[in-house]
């Protein structure tokens, strides 16, 4: 029924302007502004769009809200950590490296947080 219909993925942060920073110069993605409603869409290099918009009484995902697909993690967290980005490390079955990576065959990931508390991930494949 909707295959040859655009979709988007969206979610929400408590500021905008801090949204904004860290999505722009942070992580260095192509961010657009609706201005008219305070809203900001990430333009990704696939062609996709992720909408951010505001919300007084944001509470942060407790899951991964945006993977980006890298093709060198150590470099991708190097150059994170740089920025000042803390990643999270867990334990258990996704079990974390010292640098935060977690790694299985086939796939390293490593999660980190936006500045609303929304869990994001650099993760690699093969």
């Amino acid at each position: 029924m909707f295959k040859n219909h655009d979709a988007f993925s969206s979610f929400s942060v408590s500021d905008i302007p801090a949204a904004k920073v860290f999505y722009t110069q942070t992580l260095g993605l192509n961010v657009s502004e609706e201005n008219d409603m305070g809203l900001i869409e990430l333009r990704l290099a696939s062609g996709g769009r992720v909408l951010i918009y505001p919300k007084p009484d944001h509470t942060p995902a407790t899951f991964t809200v945006l993977n980006i697909a890298v093709d060198d993690i150590e470099q991708a967290v190097d150059a994170l950590v740089q920025r000042g980005v803390q990643f999270e490390h867990y334990g258990g079955e996704t079990q974390t490296d010292a640098k935060g990576i977690f790694r299985i065959e086939g796939v390293q990931q490593a999660w980190f947080k936006d500045p609303a508390g929304n869990i994001l991930s650099v993760i690699q494949a093969g």
